[in-house]
């Protein structure tokens, strides 16, 4: 029954973008999962020093880490910089590919202020 009253309160444009957005995340999450132990094999130990932590000093700090997790994850699923440069003009305009991308950053800042103990 409630499940019948989320689809009636929902448009069919907001479902579709949903299950867009969720399979977008479940994709780079699989990407991160398999290139993860490929690149930490091929780390060099400087730059496994350099490795990010989710635990800040602030808010900010953590948000802007937030920033970085975002931007590292469309990076890592499309590697071309070419490719990332000529997609941006339709993305850049496009209300709902904004606010895809703040609910990955929101997502991420969730996630840092858990591991920080929301900074009590």
């Amino acid at each position: 029954m409630q499940m019948r009253r989320f689809r009636e309160g929902h448009s069919s444009r907001t479902r579709a973008w949903t299950s867009v957005c969720v399979l977008g995340v479940l994709a780079v999450l699989v990407v991160l999962a398999i290139r993860s132990p490929l690149m930490a094999e091929r780390q060099a130990p400087a730059e496994a020093a350099q490795q990010l932590s989710l635990i800040t000093d602030t808010p900010d700090e953590g948000f802007e880490l937030a920033l970085v997790l975002a931007r590292r994850g469309v990076t890592s699923t499309q590697p071309d910089r070419e490719v990332l440069q000529s997609l941006r003009p339709e993305y850049s305009t496009d209300a709902d590919a904004l606010i895809a991308s703040s609910h990955v950053v929101a997502v991420h800042f969730r996630t840092i202020a858990e591991a920080n103990d929301f900074w009590r």
